[in-house]
Formats: structure tokens, sequence, C-alpha cells
């Protein structure tokens, strides 16, 4: 097999694996595996966008478990070495589940915000849904993004894909002799140990917290020994870590703060806060104020990064309707490597899509909304997976603006809503929806499009990588719906306590509206989610005042009282802190952008948005641009609570460390090159070990192992006794509630990570 040509002429590369050569690629080993990788770092990526809001691509990790995987299974079963086309298979299919989990959080979780409950089923129809968009509006993009744009770093028009080059590297590095497995599997066992010492076992404490007294009662630093947040600063960077940083001190160490003085010299309540603010805690301050001014940051700034990128939209929509048009230079014979999915499949695809999406849809909201919700679909889905595939080719998949544009998206959506008179319950939920489609679409179209540079780059046929990925997609869409109502369900909370309750009788009139029922307690309740206003249908004077001032949630009503007999607090974006008899319990997602998603909603369609305070946090990202600052991360810092940042804070120092002192070793060696075709090659090979450091797979372990364990926790929590036994072995620990053992574990995995990241690769 031929070495890559470095030419920069794309019709003239040559892959690794050259057209002529035939070799296994998609096998059902591959498939499946990769399938199975998929699903495990899904689950990992649903668990940090609901903590945090953010997740990192998977394509590296799975690329070199693939090629280590293959290896393992050669040694031990006595079996075929996998070739380099079938571990691009693995990774193809495997990189599906992290582009999919991330959208699924983002959006499926604010069904709860409009009064629904999650529903498997409606979460795994969206995602396959957006899945599929994703992947067949890529299909025409490739010779136009992959083929036609391939070239060397710098070079005008071109679009490198880092994440995608990086993964290449990796695999041919594997069908060389090369390895980074190990440095993954390492970092997915010490993280995993550690979260399950911490979540599971409570042998360490999980976070500390400094009272900042010298301010004033609401200033706290806190800091999270969180391994997979460790991982994902080190991933993300230091500029992108420190911005985030900085966004967590305006809001917790400024805001709070400066809120929790004025309001002590304040004797009534503040809107929207329903006490004075001298008798808050920094939550209820966060959550009646800061999360408004979060929200309006976030919104503005996820806004504003689609309106920098503008003209990158306009130039991808333009190549994506040229290339669709133009078949004209198609060669007549294909050859193996240029072999894409037919364009009918495109068209009878997007057209299905519309019918299923209506079909799925009419039940709630009628034929003719659902008709123009399928088409607002696929229009702003082949819109935004254009832009977010070009995207990822210019600045990757980490810094791709997915939430700007499903933020865009919802905004558009409901204010053709509102021009519409489209108001009610079921309209705001198939607003969530349409957003929910593009997003996932988007997010996987920018995956599909890295896939493809990789196997661009190795020589795979399009094709058979594109119906890997579409089976990648698929499987994890299933699973990543049962696994976001099981993190739901595992941390839900029945109440009764009658400070939790509304102290309200509902009228027959009023309980004959409520439709749903739920068995709890052994007995039958009704079920009264005053968000979703299920007495709409009542005329405006049998609408009683009293209930409008009940907060937001969802209960159980005995249907012969009309009493409220339970609150019903989800586990994702719960607010209880400790069940009824005093148990604590663990509010790990408070999926922050996710909340953002039902603000926009039922700010626009019900005009309830509390727009000083959003204007306030929409003019901080405004601010942050005019100096040159990316407001996107600054905003999540804001919103998201301070202990998640900080941890992500210190893995970026340590990358910036690390970087400074691989750099001065790499200066040397290129300064000694004066040949430019030879300079550019090891410049991409700079940013090829850039990206698949050693430091960057122990990262990458970290962040799977870490979160795996977050998910194993979650899922424990539906035995009645598995979780206490497991806590009080922990406590009877020598090292269980020590600051020090905490400090001291949560330095390890640090020093690991210096000391690793430093280390030159090993090319075997």
């Amino acid at each position: 097999m031929a070495q890559s040509s470095t030419s920069s002429s794309s019709d003239q590369y040559r892959p690794f694996v050259p057209d002529e050569v035939q070799m296994p690629e998609f096998t059902w080993s591959a498939v499946v595996v990769g399938a199975v990788l998929g699903i495990v770092f899904g689950a990992s990526s649903l668990y940090l966008v609901l903590k945090v809001g953010m997740t990192v691509s998977a394509s590296i990790p799975v690329a070199v478990l693939a090629v280590t995987l293959s290896r393992i299974a050669s040694r031990l079963l006595k079996v075929r070495r996998t070739t380099i086309l079938e571990n691009n298979i693995v990774q193809t299919a495997g990189s599906a589940g992290e582009s999919i989990a991330f959208g699924v959080g983002v959006t499926m979780p604010a069904v709860m915000l409009l009064g629904y409950g999650l529903d498997w089923t409606r979460t795994m129809t969206v995602a396959i849904l957006g899945g599929l968009l994703g992947i067949l509006a890529m299909i025409p993009l490739r010779r136009a993004f992959i083929v036609r744009m391939h070239g060397r770093p710098g070079e005008p028009g071109k679009l490198l894909y880092p994440e995608g080059t990086a993964c290449a590297q990796v695999l041919i590095t594997g069908e060389k002799g090369g390895s980074g497995g190990r440095t993954v599997f390492f970092g997915f066992v010490i993280a995993f140990l550690h979260k399950f010492a911490t979540e599971i076992l409570e042998a360490l404490r999980g976070m500390f917290a400094v009272p900042l007294g010298f301010v004033n009662r609401s200033a706290v630093f806190a800091g999270d020994y969180a391994s997979e947040l460790l991982g994902v600063g080190y991933i993300i960077g230091r500029r992108t870590a420190s911005i985030m940083m900085a966004g967590a001190v305006l809001g917790y160490l400024i805001l709070i703060p400066l809120i929790s003085y004025v309001g002590d010299y304040v004797a009534g309540a503040v809107p929207p806060g329903e006490k004075p603010i001298s008798q808050m805690s920094i939550k209820e301050l966060r959550d009646n104020y800061l999360l408004f001014i979060g929200a309006g940051c976030v919104a503005t700034a996820g806004i504003i990064s689609m309106f920098r990128t503008m003209p990158i939209i306009l130039r991808s929509i333009r190549a994506g309707l040229s290339q669709i048009a133009d078949r004209s230079d198609a060669p007549a014979a294909v050859r193996r490597t240029q072999d894409d999915m037919s364009m009918r499949v495109v068209l009878l695809g997007s057209l299905g899509l519309i019918v299923l999406l209506a079909v799925y849809l009419a039940a709630d909201v009628g034929w003719q909304s659902a008709i123009a919700g399928a088409c607002l679909v696929v229009l702003f889905g082949f819109l935004f997976v254009t832009v977010s595939a070009r995207l990822t080719g210019e600045i990757g998949s980490s810094s791709n603006p997915i939430s700007g544009m499903t933020v865009a998206t919802l905004t558009l959506t409901c204010l053709i809503f509102l021009a519409l008179g489209w108001e009610s319950a079921q309209m705001r939920l198939l607003a969530l929806c349409i957003a929910a489609v593009v997003c996932i679409a988007a997010s996987n179209g920018g995956t599909t499009a890295q896939s493809l540079k990789t196997g661009f780059l190795v020589g795979c046929t399009p094709r058979l990588a594109q119906w890997a990925i579409l089976i990648g997609a698929l499987s994890s869409a299933v699973v990543i719906g049962g696994t976001l109502l099981a993190f739901n369900a595992a941390g839900t909370v029945y109440s009764s306590k009658p400070q939790n309750l509304p102290q309200v009788t509902l009228s027959a009139d009023e309980m004959r509206l409520l439709t749903e029922s739920r068995r709890y307690a052994d007995r039958d309740w009704l079920v009264w989610d005053n968000r979703r206003d299920p007495f709409v249908a009542l005329p405006d004077e049998a609408r009683r005042k009293q209930l409008t001032g009940v907060a937001a949630g969802c209960y159980l009503v005995d249907p012969e009282t009309g009493r409220p007999g339970w609150l019903v607090d989800p586990g994702i974006m719960g607010r209880l802190h400790e069940t009824d008899d005093g148990t604590p319990v663990k509010r790990d997602f408070d999926a922050p952008k996710t909340q953002v998603m039902g603000i926009i909603i039922n700010g626009v369609l019900q005009r309830r948005l509390n727009w000083g305070l959003v204007l306030v946090g929409a003019l901080i990202a405004v601010m942050l641009e005019l100096c040159g600052i990316s407001s996107l991360p600054f905003a999540v810092g804001v919103y998201v609570p301070i202990q998640f940042s900080t941890p992500i804070f210190i893995g970026g120092l340590i990358r910036a460390g690390v970087d400074s002192f691989t750099a001065r070793r790499q200066a040397a060696a290129l300064a000694e090159i004066t040949d430019p075709e030879a300079k550019a090659a090891a410049e991409v090979e700079a940013i090829r070990k850039s990206e698949t450091s050693p430091g960057v797979l122990l990262a990458s372990g970290y962040i799977a192992g870490g979160s795996i364990a977050g998910v194993l926790g979650g899922f424990l929590n539906f035995h009645e006794t598995w979780p206490k036994q497991l806590s009080a072995w922990g406590a009877a620990l020598p090292t269980a509630g020590s600051v020090a053992a905490a400090l001291i574990a949560f330095i390890i995995l640090v020093g690991l990570l210096c000391f690793i990241g430093a280390r030159e690769p090993r090319e075997e």
C-alpha cells in the first residue's frame, strides 16, 4: 500500500489504501463493535451534557480503541487481525453516539419544562429522525467539502477537519504497529475507580467549598473533584477553560454576592423571587436571578456565534446546492473511493422523513401543523447540517456552535408560531421537537463529516462508511433515549411535605380536565402539571387567580378531595436536595442548555420572559464580543454551578503547561527544516501529535471512565438497598469525609495528566 501523497490537488490525492486495493471493510464484527462503543461513549456524553452542558469529540478515543481491541482479539482469540478499513468502520459507527447524545441531552429534557413527561418513544423518534437527517444531508456535500476542499494547513479555501485528520493518523499508525490504547484504558480505569469511590461508595469527598466571608454571606468558591471534568478541561485547552472560569467568577463571586448585598436592604420580595432576598440561599439566588441572566447570555452568545460565521454559512449553502445540482462531472464508472450513497436515497429519504414526522406529530397537533413542522425540520436541518459540516472542517467538532444553531432554530420557529397564533401547549411541544431534530441533525452532520474525512484519508468506501454511521446513529438513538429516562427516574423524588405542596383544592370542573393518572404509594392519583396549563379550556371567569401563584411543577392530586398529595421532583433539573426523611439527594443534572430552551419557548409563546434579567445577560455577551472574547464558553460558565467550572479550568491549565513544554521540543525540530513541502508536512504531523498526544488519550480515558461510573451510580439508584449498603461500606473507610484524602486523590489525577501529557508519544 502506498503512503498518502502530499499533493495539494485533491483530485491527485492517493489515500493510504489505494483505490485498486481490495480488503475486508464492512464486516459484522466491525459494525457491532462500533455500535457498542458508540453506545458507551454516547452514555458518557449524555452524562456530561446534562451535568455541564458540553461534550468533547469521541472520534479519537474510539479510533484508538478500535486499533487496540483488534490487537487484543487477535492475540487472545487467535483470529484474523482487522484491517485498517474495518477499524475505520468501527470508528465511524462509534462516533455517532456522542453526537446523538449531545442533541438529545440539550433539547429533550425541556419537555418537562413544558409540562410533559419524558417519553421513550418521543425521545427515540426524535433521535432517530435527527440522526437520519444529519447523514442524508451530508451525503451530497461529501465531494464538495471532503474531496475538493482537501489541502494543507494555511492553504486558502481548504478544510482540514482536525479530528478527522487525527483519527486517520491514529488508524494509519495502528496499521504500522503504533497504538495509544493502553493510555486510554489506563485513564478509564483510574477515573472509574476514583468516581466509584467518590460518588457510589462515598469514601472520598466529592467537592470542596470555601466561604469567602470577607465578601459577604453569598460568596462561596467551590470545586468538584471530577475526573471527567478534568479531562474535558485538558481537551478543550486553556483559553476556552479560562473563559468558562471567568464566567463562573462573574456569576458566583460577583453577581450573586452583589444581588445579595443589595437585597439585604430591601424588605419585600424582588420579582421574579417570591420572598425577600435576605432570606434566600445561594441556590435560590441562582434559580431566581442568575439563571435568567445566564440564559440571556447563552442564547445571545449562540446567536452571535452563528452570525459571526454567516459568510461561511452562505458559502456552505451555495456549495451544497451546486453539489446537488451539478452531477455532470461524475465519472461513468464510479471508483471504490468515490462510491457514495445514491442521490435517490437522499431525496427519497428526505421525503420519507417529512412523511414520518408528519404522521408522528399529527396525533398531537393535527395534520396542518404537523406538515408545517416537518417541512421546517427539513428546511432548517439541511441548512444547519451544511453549516455544521463546513464549520467542523475549519474549527473542529468541539468548537462547533451547535447550541447557537439550536437556539436560532427554536427562536425562529417560535416567532413563526407566534405570528400564526400557535401558542397552545401542544404547539410549544412541537416547537421543541423541531429544534431537537435539527440540533441532533446538525450535531450528527458535523460528526459524519469528520468520519468521512477520516475515510477519505485512509481510503475507505464512502457508501459503506455512510451505512456504518447510519447503523451507529440508529443503535445509539434507541439506547440513549432509555438512558435519559433512567437518569431522570433514578433521581426523581416524591415529597408530601406541606411546604412543597400548593395549599389549594381543585374543583370538580378542574379535575375533569386532568386526563392523566399515575399510580403511586398503592393508589391512583390525578397528574396536575401547571406548566402545561390544563385549565386553559375553562372560561376566563371560571379560572381562579390563586392557581396562578402555584410554584411550577408536577403534582399528584387526590381524585376524591382535589388536594395535591405529592410533588414529583424530577432527577433532571430537580429542585429538592433531600427526601422527606432527610436523606440527601444528589443533583448532578442541572442541564444548563436545556433550561435555556424552556425559557425561550415559554418566553416567546407565553410571553413570560423576565426580559430585564435576560437582557442583562444578552448585553454581557455583546460586551465580551466587543472585547474580542468568545462569549459562548463564558455564558456556560455563568450558567453552570461554579464547582463544575473549577476542574475544567485546572485541566485547561495543565494542557497549557504541557503544550508549552512540547512546543519548545517541536520548535527546535521545525527550525532545522528548510524545504517548504517538508515543513508543511511537519506542521501537519505536529497537529496530529497534538490531537493524539498521550495527554489527550489519558484525558479521553478520564472522561469515559468518570462518566461511565456516574452512569452506573445513576442506575444503582433503581435498587432500594444497594446504594445505602455501598455508601455504608464507604463510610466505614478511614478516608470517608477526609478533606486531605480527597485532595490527595485529585492531585494524583492531576499529576498523572501532567506526567503522561509531557511524555513523547511512542511511534513503534
